[in-house]
């Protein structure tokens, strides 16, 4: 590889420099890698993450050297901003991929057919056996009685700080929704909790899905809030023009146009809340039954499953087997709903097409 900077000038006067090949990145990455590795077995460091960041130092500083030496130093900053951004890339991704393979990995041991439509019933957390199916038609029904009160309570708010707020009433609003946003689940649980003891009232599923639309509705009002002011001004005012409603180019202009990412927000709510468990231990309490009933009695929950054979799992293997297997489903649950998600926005977006 030439390190020296050869320019030849064109017909049309300009100047091409001396550039890396395609492939020096990945033959700089690779080195970095070997250097790290000699590094670390000659220091004596064994964990894995201190061999990666090593690699990453090395590979930024190598890229820069190489760079400025063939391409010089500018293009070496432009290409030194480049390989800060695949780190940080790779920072972000070796944690959640690591995160995902440890849960897949442990958590297939039992989970089958049976472990999927089975409670726990007469089952002891220290025995095998035993299944989620009771955890499933909780988190179901909390979650999906959450979503009703919560997304259109926040997508009604969002619509007003929008297309209508203004003054103090919608500054108020919007300084509460702020802090909403910020509250811990414990608090948003208490809440209800305080409630409850009020009215002499019994854990039941409904308590915790009002809990959990407490905590979705900052979320739906502020994500909302950010797809409704993306959509351009000139399609109201388009509509407003023709003397259509402000309430009717709401509904038939403006809905549509950001449904996709209105439905997105709804489901990052959705996936916020269900893995809350601080205010399903507070109101819904867990029941190793099945009950289809969230407005009476007791119900367990997926994230409340998980928290209750964890703490179980001293050991027990079957305790800390079927925790890891039912946080497997619960991200399958959150993935589905995501995939649901993006096809119905998918679905509904308007045609762009000409």
């Amino acid at each position: 590889m030439s390190t020296t900077a050869v320019t030849d000038e064109r017909p049309g006067g300009s100047l091409r420099g001396a550039s890396l090949p395609k492939w020096s990145p990945w033959a700089i990455a690779a080195g970095s890698a070997a250097a790290a590795a000699g590094i670390g077995v000659a220091a004596g460091l064994h964990s894995r993450i201190q061999w990666g960041l090593i690699a990453a130092i090395l590979f930024v500083l190598g890229t820069y050297g190489v760079a400025a030496r063939v391409e010089g130093r500018r293009q070496a900053k432009d290409r030194i901003a480049t390989s800060l951004v695949w780190v940080a890339f790779l920072l972000a991704v070796v944690p959640l991929v690591s995160l995902v393979w440890t849960t897949v990995s442990r958590g297939v041991k039992v989970l089958d057919g049976y472990f999927l439509t089975h409670s726990m019933g007469v089952v002891a957390d220290s025995e095998p056996g035993g299944g989620i199916y009771h955890a499933i038609i909780g988190s179901l029904e909390q979650v999906g009685l959450a979503t009703l009160l919560g997304a259109p309570i926040g997508v009604l708010t969002a619509i007003y700080l929008v297309e209508y707020g203004r003054g103090r009433l919608a500054q108020a609003v919007t300084f509460f929704v702020d802090v909403m946003t910020g509250i811990p689940s414990i608090v948003a649980g208490l809440f209800i909790l305080s409630l409850m003891l009020i009215l002499e009232a019994q854990p039941f599923g409904f308590a915790g899905s009002l809990a959990l639309a407490i905590l979705m509705m900052p979320v739906v009002v502020r994500s909302t809030e950010e797809m409704l002011k993306l959509v351009p001004n000139e399609l109201r005012e388009a509509s407003l023009a023709l003397g259509v409603p402000k309430w009717r180019t709401i509904l038939k202009v403006v809905l549509p146009t950001s449904i996709g990412g209105i439905t997105t927000g709804i489901m990052l709510a959705v996936a916020r809340i269900a893995g809350e468990t601080a205010p399903v231990l507070l109101l819904v309490f867990g029941n190793p039954f099945i009950n289809n009933n969230p407005f009476e009695g007791a119900q367990a929950s997926l994230p409340l499953y998980i928290y209750q054979q964890y703490a179980q799992s001293a050991g027990a293997n079957a305790a800390y087997d079927r925790a890891w297997a039912a946080s497997l489903t619960l991200i399958a649950f959150v993935m589905i709903l995501n995939l649901v998600a993006r096809g119905i926005a998918r679905w509904k977006a308007p045609n762009t097409g000409r």
